[in-house]
């Protein structure tokens, strides 16, 4: 058994995708998702949540996804700070300071 000490693996969307496409081909083959799961050494729920978010795609959109959750993130720390300067600024033209 390979126990890891508090340390997570993570996997890249692409091998992430990798890994549903060989799985969908074992199942086919005769084994179980949990046979399945296990060759891979990840968890089933890990597998559904893989299977939720990335089934269908090809790893170019995943790609691209993962860049797109990039730049939102950073569009929303953008947005956060502009927010709290235009409020600063309100508070000075109010004379709050």
């Amino acid at each position: 058994m390979n126990l890891m000490t508090n340390k997570q693996r993570r996997h890249t969307p692409e091998q992430i995708i990798r890994k549903l496409a060989e799985g969908h081909k074992l199942m086919a083959g005769g084994m179980t998702v949990a046979e399945v799961c296990r060759e891979f050494g990840i968890a089933e729920s890990s597998w559904h949540r893989w299977l939720s978010r990335y089934g269908g795609m090809k790893a170019a959109d995943a790609k691209r996804l993962k860049e797109l959750e990039l730049e939102n993130s950073v569009l929303k720390k953008l947005l956060a700070e502009a927010e709290l300067d235009k409020e600063m600024l309100k508070h000075l033209n109010e004379g709050k300071w």
